[in-house]
């Protein structure tokens, strides 16, 4: 439903990528923005700014004023904001509609989306399922990968399809959000603090799913117990990937990935030497986007031809180079302990040494400490998270340990090892010593090919 916008008071809540797109792209439908953000003004962010002014679109900083809120049609909110902050409070007394950049985007068009939602998984499933459907469609990647779907209305006429990742943040604040499309990769502990509960986590995940917005298909991890009894009970039409069921599934079977749509039609799609991505769990992204591709209409041969071609994203497992002997690989997206957990797994059969630590998010370390003993030669600690995690893992009868000092010496001291393979994938967020995980995966990667 497309609105009009012309003269209506919109509130975009937070300066962030997508809070900006929100705002061009209402502003040039003729409404009236404004943009509160509760920080101080970066001075990388005042050119931005003077640029929005100069649109119009009004600014303010440090606190949000009553000034703001008074006679708002629309909120349009950033993602991070918790629903339990004053300022969504307040909203809330006021009777202001909140909802997500993403909610507006598809508000706005008829381009179909394929969401793609999940614990661990997204981005790599969103890279690979948008990389296919150009082999036979124009469609464009956006949402939590960095590219506000609000930012690519302008070329809408030209796209078939919107590959959007979906974070549970976004989800909260889309009431009507109804994709062609959505998958389900998995379900783990995460970001409870903001979610006040992993119910309430899982709730905003499944609220992808709701009979109120049903989705045109459904894919579900039929490897997560959690969501495959989800799906059985699922009304609507579904597909699995990670089992063989007798319809509607991707699985592993004989050395390849196979898709069957109808009883007996099996189709094997892809040798599992042929993918080029590393990992049970990169198995996974690569079914799910099959099946996607299949729903959309892409033919099999060029299904293959792409999985052939993809290149992993950066900071997924991805590999660096080899240097002074040694395999090393860059996960800085593992973020948490079960993303950890999935990288580590892939090395089954070599020497590793993994780097962790950083900010600790204070989940349960119990299967991480098994992973690390079943599969890890030694364990280099760094950050805020270090004493915990030494802790827990002494706690659970691994020895081999060294604490590092700084980033930098934690690497120093992986090359230090005897091991053919290093692996930074530290199941903790970075901001103890970085601005997010991209920036930690790029020091990584410059500080160990400065090595070579």
């Amino acid at each position: 439903m497309i609105r009009k916008w012309f003269d209506k008071k919109v509130l975009i809540l937070g300066l962030s990528k997508s809070g900006m797109a929100a705002a061009k792209y209402l502003n040039s439908k003729g409404a009236d923005c404004y943009i509160t953000e509760q920080k101080p003004l970066k001075q990388e962010d005042c050119k931005t700014v003077k640029e929005l002014n100069e649109l119009g679109i009004k600014t303010e900083f440090e606190h949000h004023s009553d000034e703001f809120m008074q006679d708002v049609y629309l909120a349009v909110t950033s993602p991070g904001i918790p629903p339990r902050s004053e300022l969504m409070l307040k909203l809330k007394e006021k009777n202001i509609d909140v909802i997500s950049e993403v909610e507006l985007a598809y508000l706005e068009t008829q381009v179909p989306f394929v969401a793609i939602t999940g614990t661990n998984g997204k981005t790599t499933t969103t890279e690979l399922t948008n990389f296919i459907l150009n082999k036979e469609f124009k469609a464009q990647k956006c949402g939590n990968i960095g590219i506000p779907p609000c930012s690519l209305l302008d070329d809408a006429k030209k796209t078939d399809f919107y590959v959007c990742e979906v974070s549970s943040f976004q989800l909260h604040y889309s009431r009507s959000f109804r994709p062609q499309i959505a998958v389900w990769m998995n379900f783990t502990p995460d970001h409870i603090d903001w979610h006040g509960g992993l119910e309430n986590y899982f709730k905003d995940k499944a609220s992808l799913f709701s009979p109120s917005k049903r989705p045109g298909f459904a894919v579900f991890n039929a490897q997560d117990e959690r969501l495959l009894a989800f799906g059985k009970e699922y009304a609507g039409e579904k597909f699995f990937f990670g089992a063989e069921f007798e319809t509607n599934c991707s699985y592993i079977k004989d050395g390849a990935i196979f898709y069957k749509r109808a009883k007996g039609s099996e189709e094997k799609i892809i040798d599992l030497k042929d993918i080029p991505l590393v990992g049970n769990h990169n198995y996974q992204n690569v079914m799910a986007s099959i099946i996607c591709a299949k729903i959309a209409g892409v033919p099999s041969e060029k299904i293959t031809e792409a999985i052939k071609e993809f290149k992993a994203p950066e900071h997924r497992c991805e590999f660096v180079a080899n240097i002074q002997g040694k395999d090393v690989y860059n996960d800085s997206k593992a973020t948490n302990p079960e993303a950890a957990i999935v990288a580590i797994q892939s090395f089954e059969g070599r020497s590793v040494t993994l780097i962790a630590g950083g900010t600790d998010k204070n989940t349960d370390l119990t299967e991480f400490c098994e992973a690390v003993k079943k599969y890890i030669n030694h364990v280099i600690l760094l950050g805020l998270a270090k004493d915990r995690f030494e802790a827990e893992l002494r706690k659970n009868g691994y020895e081999n340990i060294t604490i590092a000092g700084s980033f930098q010496d934690g690497v120093d001291k992986a090359f230090e090892m005897d091991d053919e393979v290093i692996l930074l994938s530290p199941a903790c967020s970075s901001y103890d010593m970085f601005t997010g995980y991209e920036q930690r995966g790029r020091v990584f990667k410059d500080y160990a090919l400065s090595k070579k």
